[in-house]
């Protein structure tokens, strides 16, 4: 019987992919990084719906970078109802108006999680974003994307916007398990996978700044 169990078995195997095969990403994206911040330039990470989620995953983190600026737009995140974040990330011209409040700038870099990489805000920010002269790293997942199409008007997808790519190596559709009586899938691991991910972006950064010479501004946590 589908229950806890087989979650647990096949996100951990999802987890153990993701880590074999994303190393090598991760530490393109940690050079990138690493780079900007110690030229002085910004980090920004952004994500909409639950993606917004890894955007807080690594802003105001214990043990996390304190130089990282997050793009928490209330109406992309979830608490104000989701059927109005789902609307207003497939609006067109949405992220123009982000890119112009917070000014990304040539040296920066900006790390952009969609799991499924299709919806216009995501994508048209890492376009604008490029078009400043910063760098993008995307955070998808390539067997959702690449089995969809774009909702964009110029038809393109997350990952083929960003100059590095971080696969969190979900199912299309991210849920895991069928149930027997259940008509969907259930068991996401978009956020759990990102998140370890993430962490491991931030560990490499942390030790590329370390190596050389730098003193990492790491954040302590407040309860310790």
């Amino acid at each position: 019987m589908a229950g806890a169990e087989e979650y647990f078995g096949r996100a951990l195997a999802i987890a153990q992919k993701a880590a074999e095969t994303q190393l090598g990403a991760i530490r393109v994206a940690a050079g990138l990084v690493a780079d900007a911040l110690a030229g002085g330039k910004r980090f920004w990470v952004f994500g909409t719906g639950h993606s917004h989620a890894l955007a807080e995953e690594v802003y105001g983190r214990a043990g996390g970078l304190a130089d990282v600026r997050a793009i928490l737009e209330p109406g992309l995140m979830l608490h104000e109802g989701l059927e109005k974040s789902s609307l207003l990330e497939r609006l067109p011209g949405l992220a123009a108006v982000l890119l112009e409040i917070n000014q990304p700038e040539s040296g920066d870099v900006v790390l952009i999680a969609s799991n499924s990489g299709r919806n216009a805000v995501p994508v048209e920010f890492a376009l604008g974003a490029r078009e400043r002269g910063a760098q993008v790293i995307a955070l998808t997942s390539m067997a959702h994307t690449t089995a969809t199409t774009s909702r964009v008007p110029g038809g393109q997808r997350l990952f083929e916007t960003a100059d590095v790519v971080i696969d969190n190596c979900g199912v299309p559709g991210d849920a895991l398990i069928e149930v027997p009586g259940s008509p969907e899938r259930t068991g996401a691991t978009s956020t759990m996978i990102g998140a370890m991910l993430l962490q491991a972006l931030t560990v490499e950064v942390v030790a590329r700044l370390a190596e050389r010479g730098e003193t990492p501004n790491v954040l302590r946590s407040l309860n310790v």
